[in-house]
Parts: structure tokens; C-alpha cells; sequence
């Protein structure tokens, strides 16, 4: 039998690759992949698994196939972004001292102090296009709202914000692997040098002028002997920027989406606001804003008695655990009074996202707002472009008529 081969790359699956991972999860749910070079998982219990168990490092570099080539390169040419571990791309002890300095800046204090700003920026970017009854959810709410948050929490001046999203947006096309072309791999490492740059500049003004902002946090701790290298500095910023930007815009598009095309779900919640909370954790697990995440193999083991070697990666495929009917009822139907909703679209263990209050804050904020303001909103065309990466999923713009 000829089974499903995991191919994100294909038009049609690049606009909906849920299809795809029924019949993954079906015929192949731990399939060895010439495309990739790795294992793909697509099962909710051998994804968690995975995402919980230190034998396997979150180092991509360490695999033994094109995406450590392509990291390697990454590393020689895109500077201290390139050659620096991130949380996102260590194992403890690193992670851990890491994880520990920056999650200060991420207590659900800290998130529920920004809430009246995020309320404010939401307010704004609504007002903006009242009067012409119409918007596009992308450009002028789901994009602006994660950088202006971001910018503002990292000390960055209003007018430095466009640039900062196009470096952001630049680097963010490396996550395509080996199969980044060579001029968006260009692209990417111009931004990749800018970004740094800028950085620095702001790090050396911080140093001589601390404020309340996030970098002069990660300064005061360095100086506290909590030892972050301002090479560390320089990539966890870029990681804050970076990470937190098209995830929260896939979230508020994909999600947005997702209601439009289920408007029994669309009129629950604009009758019944205090389901955001839970809407926002059903839009996560629906069609989350990062399909997939990766993991290397430290040593030879087995997942559902195939054979992993050490230095294989296992490629674990996020958005098909997450409509897995052995962990999900009806897993492909919209629910947004779900719960329990154990979803991954954070990922789940030692390296489950940072930001995700933030994330689910600036979410919930985004849709509560938009139905409260416009309670009659309706697509305006079926005919979509899907952007992004096949890792990162979201739209290139979402157009509605208010």
C-alpha cells in the first residue's frame, strides 16, 4: 500500500494541510521522510512525548541531515543571531538560566499590567477604520498589535517599529530549512545584521540610561552576576521580537477565520463574551499559528517500535496532534465552549512558549473587541492567500466588511 507522504510544500496543502494529517495519523502516523530527512509524528500522545522527554534535544544543529547544514550556515553568516543558543534552541543548563532571566518579564503580573495598553492599541486600530465600514484584519489589527506590544515592552521608539517588523518578518523566512531560497536566506541575513546592530545600540543607551523596559531588565540582571553574555542579550531580544510577532498575528487571522467560516460559533461568542477565554484556547487548537516543531534524537530509541537513531530528527507535526480524535472529539468541528482543551499549539514541556499569556492576552483582547464593536462583520471574499512558512501558518491578508 502506497501510504500519505508528509509534504507541506504542495499549493493546496499549504492552504489546508488538516487533510493531509487525517491521513497521516491514519496510514503513517511515524513516517520516515526522504523530503525532510526526518521522522514525521502527527499522534497527540507520541508528539507530547517527544516534547517531554530530555533525550531529545531541542538543538537542531545536531541533526544529522540538510536542516543542521542549512543551520550551520545560518550560524556562520547571520552573526551573534546565528552562532548564540536561544531558549528556543537549548537544552538545560543553558535553557534553564536562559528561561529563568527572561521569564520575569513574562509573570502573569507583568501580562495583566499591559492589558489597558493592549485594550488602548486595539481601540486605535479599530477607530482607524470605522468610518470606512471595512478592514483587513491582517494589516491593519493582527499585524500592528504584536509589534507595537513587543516594541513598547523592549524600549523601542514608535518611529523604529516598521523597520523592526520588516527585520523581523526577513528572519523569519529561514524557518522553511533547506528549502529557503537563496535570496530570501539574503534577505533574512541583512535583517539578521541590522537587527543586531540596532540592538546593540540600544543595549550600549540602556547601559548608560536604564529604564523600565525589558533590555534594561536583562541588563540589571547580568550585572547581578546572573551571567548573560551580551551576545545572549542581543539573540534573546531578537528571539522576543521575532517569536512574538506573526505567532500572536497567525492567532488573531486564523482564529478570526475560523469564526467567520462557523458563524454559529461567531454568534456564541459575540452574544456570550465570557467564552473568550475558552474560544481563544479552541482557535489555538483549531488551526494554531505554528504547525510544527522539531526535536534531535540523543541516543538510538524507538517511537511505536520504529527505530530513531541517534541524530534523526523527529518532526512533530503540532497542528495534527492537535485535531487527533484519540486525544479530541469531533476534532475537525469548531467548539469554542471546549474543555478540557489539553492542546500543544504552545508546544508542552521544559520549552512550552513563554509568551503564551501574552499571546492569549493580546487574543483574547483582539476578537472580544472587534465583535463587540462591529457585530455584524462578514468576509468579503473566500478567495485567501496563505503566507508564511509551512512552519508559522497564517494569512497574507483577511478582508471584512464591518
Amino acid at each position: 500500500m502506497v501510504t500519505t507522504q508528509y509534504n507541506p510544500f504542495i499549493p493546496e496543502v499549504h492552504a489546508n494541510p488538516y487533510p493531509m494529517y487525517v491521513r497521516l495519523r491514519a496510514e503513517d502516523p511515524v513516517q520516515w521522510n526522504e523530503l525532510m530527512e526526518s521522522w514525521i509524528l502527527t499522534r497527540y500522545d507520541d508528539i507530547v512525548a517527544v516534547l517531554t522527554d530530555s533525550r531529545f534535544s531541542a538543538d537542531r544543529r545536531q541533526a544529522q541531515n540538510r536542516f543542521a547544514q542549512q543551520a550551520q550556515k545560518i550560524e556562520e553568516e547571520f552573526g551573534a543571531f546565528g552562532r548564540t543558543q536561544t531558549m528556543l534552541s537549548s537544552d538545560p543548563p543553558l535553557h534553564t538560566r536562559l528561561r529563568k532571566l527572561v521569564s520575569k518579564a513574562f509573570t502573569p503580573r507583568m501580562v495583566e499590567g499591559l492589558l489597558p495598553r493592549i485594550q488602548e492599541i486595539v481601540d486605535e486600530r479599530l477607530d482607524a477604520v470605522q468610518e470606512a465600514g471595512r478592514m483587513d484584519i491582517i494589516q491593519d489589527l493582527a499585524y500592528p498589535l504584536p509589534v507595537i506590544v513587543i516594541a513598547e515592552m523592549l524600549g523601542i521608539p514608535p518611529q523604529d517599529r516598521d523597520q523592526f517588523k520588516l527585520w523581523s518578518d526577513e528572519i523569519v523566512l529561514t524557518l522553511n530549512g533547506p528549502l529557503t531560497s537563496p535570496d530570501m536566506l539574503e534577505r533574512a541575513r541583512k535583517s539578521a545584521h541590522g537587527l543586531t546592530e540596532y540592538f546593540r545600540g540600544v543595549i550600549e543607551e540602556r547601559r548608560k540610561e536604564p529604564g523600565g523596559d525589558l533590555i534594561s531588565g536583562l541588563i540589571a540582571a547580568e550585572e547581578q552576576g546572573q551571567i548573560l553574555s551580551e551576545d545572549e542579550m542581543l539573540t534573546t531580544a531578537m528571539l522576543l521580537l521575532v517569536a512574538g510577532n506573526e505567532t500572536t498575528t497567525n492567532l488573531i487571522g486564523n482564529g478570526m477565520l475560523a469564526l467567520l467560516r462557523n458563524p454559529d460559533q461567531l454568534r456564541k461568542l459575540r452574544d456570550d463574551p465570557s467564552l473568550i477565554q475558552t474560544a481563544i484556547e479552541e482557535l489555538l487548537r483549531y488551526d494554531g499559528p505554528v504547525q510544527a516543531t522539531g526535536r534531535v534524537a540523543t541516543e538510538d530509541m524507538e517511537i511505536d517500535g520504529r527505530p530513531v537513531k541517534k541524530g534523526q530528527l523527529a518532526f512533530c507535526v503540532l497542528g495534527a496532534a492537535n485535531r487527533d480524535p484519540a486525544k479530541f472529539e469531533n476534532p475537525d468541528q469548531l467548539d469554542i465552549t471546549r474543555h478540557p482543551n489539553e492542546h500543544v499549539a504552545f508546544g508542552d514541556g521544559i520549552h512550552f512558549c513563554l509568551g503564551a499569556p501574552l499571546a492569549r492576552a493580546e487574543g483574547q483582547i483582539a476578537l472580544r473587541t472587534l465583535l463587540r464593536r462591529f457585530p455584524d462583520l462578514s468576509l468579503e471574499t473566500d478567495n485567501l492567500q496563505w503566507g508564511g512558512t509551512f512552519i508559522l501558518r497564517g494569512l497574507k491578508g483577511l478582508p471584512i466588511s464591518l
